[in-house]
This record gives C-alpha cells, structure tokens and sequence, in this order.
C-alpha cells in the first residue's frame, strides 16, 4: 500500500537494477533470473541499435532468446501501436528499450498495454524516465506524461553510458535537481488543496537532489564514476514517482515551465536542462536558495540562462506566463497564473535573462 494514502494502491518497482561497467553483458542472466524466455522485442533508434541494441540480440541469441529489434524515429502514439501490432504478430513475451528517451517511452508503453514485462537498457542519463513509471509521449504540440508500468529490470552499462555527450549527462542532473521545487509544489498543495502526499516518496526524491547538488564537482565528462551517480540518483527519482503513484516527486511547476517551452520555442533545449533553468526561477518564487541550484548547475555544467538554452528571451517569458496551463489540476507555487511585470522581474533578479 502507498505510505499514508486512504486507499489500497499498487506500488511496482523494478526487481533488478543493475549499475556499472559491462553491465550490458549480464543480461542475459537478468532475463534468466526474471523467468523471461523464447521470443522478445528490442525497441531502438537507428544509433542505439549500434550502440547496444545488436549487442543485446547477440547475447539473447546465445540464450536460445529469438529477438526482433525494431528501430523508432519517434515517441509518439502511432509509433506505440506499431510497436503493439509488432509484439502480437510475433508473440513477444516481453520487450527491452535500448537507447535514450523514446526508445525506453515506447517499450515501457507498449509493454505495459500489452502486460508484458520490460527492460530499460538506457545508453544515456538525461532524465529519470529510465526508471521511472511515466512515459513521455508526443502529441501534435507538445509532449504528455502517461502512466505506464516502470521497467521490470534497469540494465545500465556505464561503459555505455559515459561515451554518450556530457550535455546529456548535464541535463539528467538538471532533471533530478528539478526534484527540489517539484516536492515544495506538492507540499503547498497538500498544505492548500488537501492533495494526498507521501513523506517516504518525497524524502526519497529530496535525497536524490541533494545528492547531485553536493557532488557537483565530482560530475565531469568523461568519468565513468559520474555516470554512476547520475544514473543511481535517477533509478531513486523513477522509483519514488511509483511510490507516489504518480509524477508528484519529480514533477512540478519547472516541469511545466519547461512543457510550454516544448509548444513555443522554435527549438527547444533538451528537457533536463528546461527543468534546470526551471527550477532556478521556480526556487525563486518558494522563497528558498535558488543560487545554490544555480550554482550546482554551473559547476556541472549545465545551462542556467536563456543564451545557454539557446532559447530567446521572449520565448521564456511566455512559458512563465503558460507553465500554469499546463496540467491545471496539478497546483503548484504559479497557482492560477504569473503576471508579465513577475515574469519580467523573475528572469531579471535570477539572471536567466540578463542581470
């Protein structure tokens, strides 16, 4: 049962989670462990499939596991039916998403419409998707987080995941950092709007933060020991969202923020680093220490201004004034709405745009 919730909830987690170098190579035990056997699905991009999807259907191939890859361009709702239509006419018995964010998204939502078992074989950390029970999903003009059962096994090879660009490994500790505005949001709403609230799910995701902000220094590119870090901080930030039963944890008005950026910049950064510059502001708007998240940030390395985004100021200011749209039933420190002297004087006193 979810911790102080008035009703019976079903709380899944990941069984196995398997962190470090040459990991990859293990998961031909992992399945063997999991009882998953005869035919499968490995849902990939046309790089990832390189990377570790061929690697993958190797291993499984010598464990008399038949596996069809199937390689996906985009994460979106026409894509999942064709993953759906794939598993059927071949009779998988469970599916792996090897890559970054779509692949996982779709193998973790095909899966779990179809009641399969999965495994999240991640070649990147830039967001807690790998872990987590949300799927992000395209729509016509933006993305949406749809509820979906988290992976059965984590299999992150940090040999892997250490070649991938550092601005990926940035932007997933953009993501978790995100975490310490996304728990103020839920606390103001227990507090305001008697919304259910979970200590054990909150501490957990607050522990994660903390712990990326004090090790900033130790997260550089090219160290295999930061992306283990990285990547444990963000398996404890997906399981604290299935603890919670949803998003709450590591989900608020940055995240928002950074949704309306998704519909309006004509570019948009990666979505760690939205949610970093996010919480920066939204920290602001708490009353608490945004220059401390600043300058973990900096001394990761990841972006903390507009120009660093790549995304005009005007366009920064239109999200603060759209974050609140978003998800209007989730309430959070931008209640109904900012005005546009706030958002001015926001993106001012916190340097995101200009001193």
């Amino acid at each position: 049962m979810v911790e102080g919730s008035p009703e019976m909830k079903w709380m899944r987690l990941p069984r196995v989670v398997l962190v470090g170098s040459g990991a990859i190579l293990e998961i031909g035990r992992v399945c063997s462990d999991l009882n998953l056997i005869e035919r499968c699905g490995i849902i990939c991009g046309k790089k990832t499939k390189k990377i570790a999807g061929d690697v993958v259907r190797e291993i499984l191939e010598d464990q008399k596991i038949h596996a069809d890859i199937i390689e996906v361009e985009r994460a979106d709702m026409e894509t999942v039916s064709q993953v759906i239509r794939e598993a059927k006419e071949n009779k998988w018995n469970f599916m792996i998403g090897t890559g970054g964010g779509k692949s996982i998204d779709i193998a973790k939502l095909s899966s779990s419409k179809l009641s399969l078992p999965f495994l999240s074989v991640p070649t990147a950390a830039s967001h807690d998707g790998i872990a987590s029970s949300r799927a992000s999903i395209k729509s016509s003009s933006s993305s949406v987080s749809i509820g979906a059962h988290p992976p059965d096994a984590v299999i992150a090879d940090t040999s892997i995941i250490s070649k991938a660009p550092y601005r990926m490994l940035a932007s997933g500790c953009g993501d978790i950092i995100s975490n310490y505005t996304a728990v103020l949001d839920w606390q103001l709403a227990h507090r305001l709007r008697n919304e259910y609230y979970s200590e054990y799910a909150s501490s957990l995701s607050l522990m994660t933060a903390k712990m990326i902000v004090n090790s900033a220094d130790l997260i550089k590119k090219g160290l295999e020991e930061s992306v283990r870090l990285v990547v444990k901080a963000l398996v404890s930030s997906g399981v604290a969202m299935s603890i919670a039963g949803s998003s709450r944890p590591a989900s608020g008005s940055e995240h928002m923020f950074s949704h309306a950026l998704d519909m309006i910049a004509p570019k948009p950064a990666m979505h760690g680093e939205q949610c970093g510059v996010g919480t920066i502001m939204m920290m602001y708007l708490h009353g608490g220490d945004w220059k401390a998240i600043k300058d973990a940030l900096e001394r990761i390395g990841a972006p903390t201004t507009a120009k660093e985004l790549g995304i005009d100021r005007e366009y920064i200011i239109e999200a603060l004034l759209r974050a609140h749209t978003i998800r209007p039933e989730r309430y959070t420190i931008l209640g109904n709405g900012i005005t546009r002297d706030a958002a001015e004087k926001l993106v001012r006193v916190t340097g995101v745009c200009g001193e």
